[in-house]
C-alpha cells in the first residue's frame, strides 16, 4: 500500500480537524482561544474588530458597571469591561437568568418527559404539578399551562409601579394596575399568589412569578432545586467557574433559587451557555439541551401570539431588529445586562451592565474581584432608558452584526 504524500496527508489531517467542532475547556484549563487582533479577528473569526467599538463605546456611556464580550465561530474576539465588571465578577444579572431558568425546563421535558408526557401542553396547576398551589386562589388558573407560564402569556399580572398588558391585534398596551408581586422570604407561595388580569392564554404581560413557578414544575418533577439542576445538566459539563444564585437578601436567605432570574455567573461562562445554544444545544459530543426547544425559543410561539417574546426570549422572527438575522433571541435584565444568540452567524453575544449594588458579594457570598475602572459618581451620557428598552438593546445587536463578515 502507497503512503499518501504529506502535503496531500496534512491537508487531509487539516480538513478533518476543522470539521471537528470546537468547544472551550474551563477557564482554568486555558478557556476561550483568542481571535482578539485585527488580522486574527478578520482572518479566524470573520470579524471586522473597528466596527465593535462604537457597541463598545454605547455599552460604557449607558452603565457605570459593565462590558462587551462577542465570540464568533467560536473565537473570543472582543473582551472589555469597565467599573466594577470583569471576567470573574458575579454580578446580580437580574431577569437575563431567566433564560437559563427556561433552558433548564427544556432539558427536563426531554429528560423526563415520561413524567411530563403532554410537555408544554401541560395544565400544571394540580396535585401532579404544583400540589403548593392548591387550593387555587382563581379558578381560571386550572387552565394554566407550562408553555404559558414560560411565555408570560398565563394571565398572570405584570410587574412594576407601571405593569402593561398586550393582546394581539391591538397595537395599544393596556395599562394594568401595580399588584404585589414576589417576596423573597416566601418566593414560591407569593409568586403563586399573584392574581390573574386575564384568562391563560388571552394576553401577555411581562410577570417574574410565572417562571418562579415554572421552575417549581422542574423542581416538582425532576426532584431536583433549580441551581442543582443547571449546576448538573449545563455548568458542570461546559466547565464553568465559581456561580451562585443571588439568595442572601439582607437577612434572608432565599429557601429556593427564583426562576425569574438573579444567576450570577462569569462573563465567559455565560458566553459557553450561549455558545451551546448557538451549537443546536450540543457540548462535546452530548446533546445538553434539545434542539427542538432552542427552536421553539426562536420563533414565534403557539403560547403567545400577542408579542414576539417565546420560552423567556425575545426573537426576530418577525424582523423587528432590521439589521440582524430572523433566527436571533436574546434575553435582557435590569441594569443592562443581555445576551444574544444569533445562531445563523455562529455569534454569541454578553453586553454586561449593573449599578454597583448587582456587583455586592453578599448577594451570592461569592468574592468579587477589583474593579476594572474607578466610576465613582458616573453619571450616564445615555440615558439608560435608551439602552434598556427594546430599541436599544436591538440597536447594539444590530451594530455588532454589522461588524461580521460574510463573504
Amino acid at each position: 500500500m502507497l503512503r499518501p504524500a504529506l502535503p496531500v496527508l496534512f491537508a487531509l489531517l487539516g480538513s478533518l480537524s476543522a470539521a471537528t467542532p470546537y468547544f472551550p475547556p474551563p477557564d482554568s484549563e486555558g478557556g476561550w482561544r483568542e481571535a482578539k487582533g485585527v488580522k486574527e479577528a478578520r482572518d479566524l473569526a470573520g470579524v471586522d474588530v473597528a466596527k465593535l467599538e462604537p457597541a463598545y463605546i454605547t455599552t460604557e456611556r449607558s452603565t457605570a458597571n459593565g462590558g462587551l464580550v462577542v465570540v464568533r465561530g467560536g473565537y473570543l474576539v472582543f473582551e472589555r469591561y469597565f467599573g466594577k465588571a470583569s471576567r470573574n465578577a458575579n454580578p446580580d444579572m437580574a431577569s437575563t437568568g431567566k433564560a437559563f431558568c427556561s433552558i433548564a425546563c427544556g432539558i427536563m421535558l426531554e429528560e423526563f418527559k415520561a413524567k411530563i408526557p403532554q410537555g408544554l401542553d401541560t395544565k400544571v396547576f394540580n396535585e401532579t404539578y404544583l400540589p403548593q398551589a392548591l387550593p387555587l386562589n382563581d379558578p381560571r388558573k386550572a387552565d394554566i399551562t407550562l408553555g404559558q407560564l414560560l411565555c408570560m402569556s398565563a394571565g398572570y399580572w405584570g410587574e412594576g409601579q407601571t405593569p402593561s398588558g398586550y393582546v394581539k391585534g391591538d397595537p395599544k398596551p393596556q395599562a394594568l394596575k401595580p399588584v404585589k408581586g414576589q417576596d423573597v422570604r416566601a418566593i414560591d407561595q407569593s409568586s403563586l399568589d399573584v392574581p390573574l388580569w386575564c384568562d391563560p392564554g388571552a394576553g401577555y404581560s411581562y410577570s417574574s412569578p410565572s417562571p418562579h413557578i415554572a421552575s417549581i414544575v422542574l423542581r416538582n418533577v425532576s426532584g431536583v432545586e433549580l441551581k442543582d439542576y443547571i449546576q448538573t445538566r449545563l455548568a458542570k459539563p461546559q466547565g464553568w467557574g465559581a456561580w451562585n444564585y443571588c439568595l442572601y437578601r439582607g437577612d434572608v436567605v432565599m429557601e429556593h433559587a427564583n426562576g425569574a432570574g438573579s444567576t450570577a455567573l462569569h462573563a465567559t461562562d455565560v458566553m459557553r451557555f450561549g455558545y451551546c445554544l448557538a451549537q443546536k444545544g450540543q457540548w462535546q459530543g452530548q446533546q445538553l439541551v434539545p434542539t427542538s426547544y432552542i427552536e421553539k425559543c426562536q420563533t414565534w410561539s403557539p403560547y403567545n401570539p400577542h408579542t414576539p417574546f417565546s420560552l423567556q426570549w425575545e426573537h426576530n422572527a418577525d424582523g423587528h431588529v432590521a439589521g440582524a438575522p430572523r433566527d436571533a433571541f436574546w434575553k435582557s435584565g435590569a441594569g443592562g445586562f443581555c445576551l444574544y444568540v444569533v445562531p445563523s452567524l455562529d455569534l454569541v453575544v454578553y453586553k454586561l451592565g449593573g449599578k454597583d449594588g448587582q456587583y455586592d458579594e453578599k448577594l451570592t457570598r461569592l468574592p468579587q474581584p477589583p474593579a476594572t475602572s474607578d466610576r465613582t459618581n458616573w453619571q450616564p451620557l445615555v440615558t439608560n432608558a435608551f439602552m434598556e428598552g427594546p430599541g436599544g438593546l436591538g440597536r447594539l445587536l444590530e451594530m455588532v452584526c454589522a461588524a461580521v463578515r460574510v463573504d
